[in-house]
């Protein structure tokens, strides 16, 4: 059984009552502030720990408290915060400490005491954070009511705290006001929303709520869907009249939200070859539900699924292996194969056997092992990380990443509701590559694929950015150099603007190398600030250069001291959280010192409800056969791209062997017939999941115009007969 780090549930009353969120969101960028609703219902003074996760990309930038009618403001403050903290509970005042993880840029924990017995107190914290872009051009909001567990190496830390199976007590009220420069076409959630409300006729502003009496026991998701969402656009706001002058927070700052378009012809070829590389996290937790709902798989069954669908999608000329890990790890090949039909058989026999039984999750080793690996000529390797991201030392796993950039791209999928954003996003980012998230009843399937479509794509190289303003003005860029570009994907780009000018407009060209080819993207951007703005784009910009600086700290030979002597400069300035400052509030109580040791309490987020031990099944049923049709199709196609006709297949098709053979048309294989029927019952009857699909039947369809078929035509007819489908010999690609 797996051991894990998770908050400790207790059987006394819990603290925590209500949590009130207030949601701005205006374009692509969200104000959220948060209200916690405490109460010491024990008879002797309380501290309360509050651990919580925030997402990575998050810029943290108020916090206050009110105990009764008195309302304490925080400061910013660097790290002796957490004896500042410790003296004032001591001394018998209230104090409130709000700090980032060391480990974690994602993990925040707050620290409410001394409260008297029958005291309330309410504590709140505002953050700013970019909101992601979905593959159907939505804006995704997540509010994380997860905290899974980071898994903690016992010989590290001793015997860690256990979490039991337990409700969660508070319950959450959420609205939103959404304002965008393009209409508002919907907003959707999975918990249930009241309706959305018009607040302007053109629809570029509305509000909505969570519908009343939510319990918050999962991830609180909105989709923004806007008019044209996915069109260049760039905001200026103006800085703060009482800054220091010259400073990021007195000059104004442009947010430019960039959306590369690749010429067509680019986009349609698809690279053969590449060394892939497959890392799927086997640790108990794996074991847990997808979701809450009922008939939900476990993460590691929708693991399963998902990597035969990879194994049958590569294409064949290229390398791979799959390595599974836990407490240790292990791998299929003893170095990356080439894929052909017996290597392919090896794995997916392997893939159908796998289990959550490898104990913890140690990411750092089998990362290691993979990187010391000389890297294959001409074989571009490409590593697809699947973990439920409860890791204690992201900041180790990112820094890992990045000193072995040069020889790889990183692909990286956050499985199930609490996976860590820090490293998930900061693995892509640091790998070059695209981080997905699979939460509550999303399929794996297709936002894996749309990864492998990234990952087939000719890489991008060379890429600059070049900034145009009027004469008497200047720019300083605040983002790190863009190192990947994917095509339909966003990029955001900050810069402080210096000086004036007359002139009204300035330019940001960004150009790079696709397949041989130099491309150029340009956009122009009015250089009037926006009104009511607030500072959110300058406290996103001043957390992108304190996370670069964070970042540097991490590097050999880097000069600590003064990279930190930086960070909690531009921290305290911008009034923006880091890994050196923290927010601490301090209300002057009676003077008189605590007597004997405060009562605390951790008050628990939702846990994945797992027990988060390594499930236990019979050795001989621990694999059920694929059910799902689509999955059993897919799992029956031979490496070369073509099927063999079988009892197996002609059960998808819902025929028995008899009729499939009797309708073959003369003069064509078995293989061939048995191909056209799998491309046309895709088309025919699994277009919605086209996107699964596929590389599956670019494969097929290769493999059949190799056989010089001579009666096509004639084939496409009777499959079409056969199944009941009207599809059309050019549909199928044929």
């Amino acid at each position: 059984p797996l051991t894990c780090c998770a908050l400790l549930f207790v059987s006394c009353s819990v603290p925590l009552k209500s949590i009130v969120v207030d949601l701005q969101v205006k374009g692509h960028v969200a104000t959220v502030s948060s209200t916690l609703q405490y109460v010491n219902e024990e008879e002797r003074p309380l501290e309360a720990v509050f651990v919580f996760p925030m997402p990575a990309e998050a810029a943290l930038c108020h916090f206050s408290a009110k105990i009764a009618d008195k309302e304490i403001i925080s400061v910013l403050s660097i790290l002796q915060a957490r004896e500042e903290y410790d003296d004032a509970i001591a001394s018998g005042d209230q104090a409130f400490l709000l700090e980032e993880s060391d480990e974690s840029a994602d993990v925040f924990r707050l620290s409410v005491g001394s409260l008297p017995p029958a005291q309330s107190a309410a504590v709140t914290f505002v953050y700013v954070t970019e909101l992601s872009v979905q593959a159907d051009h939505a804006l995704r909001f997540c509010l994380p009511a997860v905290l899974n567990p980071r898994y903690t190496p016992p010989a590290l830390y001793g015997v860690p705290i256990k979490s039991s199976p337990a409700g969660v007590p508070y319950s959450l009220s959420l609205t939103a006001h959404v304002s965008s420069p393009n209409p508002i076409i919907k907003v959707e959630s999975k918990c249930s929303l009241e309706p959305l409300v018009f607040i302007s006729a053109d629809h570029t502003n509305a509000k909505v709520s969570l519908s009343a009496g939510h319990m918050f026991d999962r991830d609180v998701e909105l989709f923004l869907y806007y008019q044209n969402a996915h069109q260049p656009t760039a905001i200026v706001e103006a800085g703060e009249a009482t800054a220091q002058p010259g400073s990021l927070m007195r000059d104004p700052v442009v947010m430019l939200s960039l959306y590369p378009e690749f010429p067509s012809a680019l986009m349609s070829s698809v690279t053969s070859c590449g060394e892939f590389v497959f890392i799927m996290d086997r640790s108990g937790s794996m074991g847990c539900p997808m979701h809450n709902g009922s008939g939900a798989q476990t993460r590691i069954e929708s693991a399963r699924d998902t990597l035969l669908l990879l194994l049958k999608s590569l294409p064949l000329g290229c390398y791979f292996n799959i390595y599974g890990f836990g407490s240790n790890y292990e791998s299929y090949f003893p170095k990356s194969v080439e894929y052909t039909q017996e290597t392919m058989d090896q794995a997916v026999k392997r893939v159908k056997e796998m289990e959550a039984n490898m104990g913890g999750t140690e990411i750092l080793q089998p990362l290691k092992h993979i990187y010391s690996q000389q890297c294959i000529p001409k074989q571009p390797r490409q590593v697809f990380m699947f973990t439920d991201g409860e890791v204690w030392n992201t900041k180790e796993v990112l820094s890992l990443v990045r000193n072995n950039a040069e020889s790889h791209r990183c692909f990286s999928f956050g499985i199930g509701e609490g996976s860590s954003t820090a490293l998930i996003t900061g693995m892509a980012q640091e790998g070059c590559g695209h981080a997905q998230f699979i939460t509550g009843t999303d399929r794996m399937q297709p936002k894996v694929m749309q990864s492998l479509r990234y990952a087939l794509q000719p890489a991008v190289v060379d890429i600059s950015e070049e900034w145009a303003v009027p004469v008497g003005m200047s720019t300083t860029c605040l983002s790190p150099p863009i190192n990947t570009i994917f095509q339909g994907q966003r990029a955001l780009i900050y810069a402080q603007l210096k000086g004036e000018s007359s002139d009204s407009e300035g330019r940001v060209t960004v150009k790079y190398r696709l397949a041989g080819q130099e491309v150029t993207n340009t956009l122009s951007y009015s250089l009037k600030p926006a009104e009511n703005t607030g500072l959110s784009i300058h406290r996103l910009a001043a957390r992108s250069v304190i996370r670069s600086l964070e970042r540097d700290e991490q590097n050999e030979g880097a000069d600590k001291e003064a990279l930190k002597a930086r960070v909690v400069e531009l921290s305290v300035q911008a009034g923006v959280s880091s890994s050196h400052t923290a927010f601490i509030a301090v209300l002057k109580g009676s003077g008189e010192a605590v007597k004997g040791p405060l009562l605390r309490r951790r008050v628990p987020t939702v846990e994945s409800m797992c027990a988060c031990a390594s499930v236990e099944e019979d050795s001989e049923g621990s694999v059920e056969a694929v059910k799902d049709p689509l999955l059993q199709l897919i799992s029956l196609q031979k490496a070369s791209g073509c099927w063999e006709m079988d009892g197996a297949l002609v059960e998808v098709f819902v025929k028995t062997e008899e009729e499939v053979v009797k309708q073959t048309p003369a003069q064509v294989s078995d293989g061939v017939w048995a191909t056209v029927l799998a491309l046309i019952w895709l088309h025919g009857f699994k277009m919605d999941a086209q996107v699964e699909w596929q590389f599956v039947a670019m494969k097929a369809v290769t493999w059949i115009r190799n056989q010089k078929v001579v009666s096509l035509s004639e084939s496409v007819r009777a499959g079409n007969n056969l199944l009941g489908c009207q599809v059309k010999e050019e549909d199928l690609g044929l």
